[in-house]
């Protein structure tokens, strides 16, 4: 058979202008060792924690690569967790960017350029959601690029007005590109809910999901 039946029943997709969805980018393999380097980043010298917005601590658990991000702000050193500076941003995963802009974009040129300096690495359990969002807190002329692995979650994707409808609820299976930017880049979105038990066996992670999105920061030391 020429192509899998995955492939046929998920293809490529552009949910708005400026906004990619791309199935089964990753791997098993690739998939696996991103999960390897995930378990290494979290006994690194800034643990996994639970962001507060506000007085409500979130129900994911996030880590930092590049800076830490804490609600509304960025910097080197993780002052909400333990003052620790956070690790480098991997030269690996600045290439894996630029991969993943083109094979959503289908740009050369914007791939190329594309330097993101921050990742935020987000674990999600059976219960976990995150509520609708937008990430304004980095330069708003690059695209952020995200990749999910373990179980599908329900992904809601907006528009740049409010929380409200439009709004289109995909399911980000484990290997999936997301990439947004452009006239999507301000696009309200969350996750409304994980599917456990759909984490595929060959992944890597047993349950929950992992969800990494990189970013491009516009600051400097």
């Amino acid at each position: 058979m020429l192509f899998s039946e995955s492939f046929l029943s998920r293809p490529r997709r552009e949910l708005s202008p400026g906004a990619y969805w791309v199935p089964d980018w990753l791997s098993a393999e690739e998939q696996r060792w991103i999960v390897a380097r995930f378990h290494e980043w979290g006994a690194g010298p800034v643990p996994p924690r639970a962001a507060k917005i506000g007085d409500h601590e979130m129900s994911v658990q996030s880590l930092c690569l590049g800076w830490h991000w804490r609600p509304y702000e960025y910097s080197r050193e993780a002052t909400d967790v333990n003052g620790n500076r956070v690790l480098d941003f991997p030269d690996w995963m600045v290439r894996l960017g630029r991969k993943a802009i083109f094979a959503a974009t289908q740009d050369q040129a914007a791939a190329e350029r594309y330097t993101p300096d921050a990742a935020l690495v987000n674990y999600y359990g059976t219960d976990a959601k995150m509520g609708m969002h937008q990430d304004r807190d980095e330069h708003l002329g690059d695209h952020v690029v995200s990749l999910s692995i373990g179980d599908t979650c329900k992904f809601r994707f907006g528009n740049t007005q409010h929380r409200n409808q439009p709004y289109e609820d995909i399911a980000l299976a484990s290997g999936d590109l997301f990439v947004f930017g452009g006239p999507a880049r301000l696009a309200f979105h969350g996750v409304t809910k994980i599917l456990p038990g759909t984490a595929p066996e060959d992944c890597g992670l047993g349950a929950g999901r992992i969800n990494i999105t990189m970013r491009v920061t516009g600051l400097s030391d």
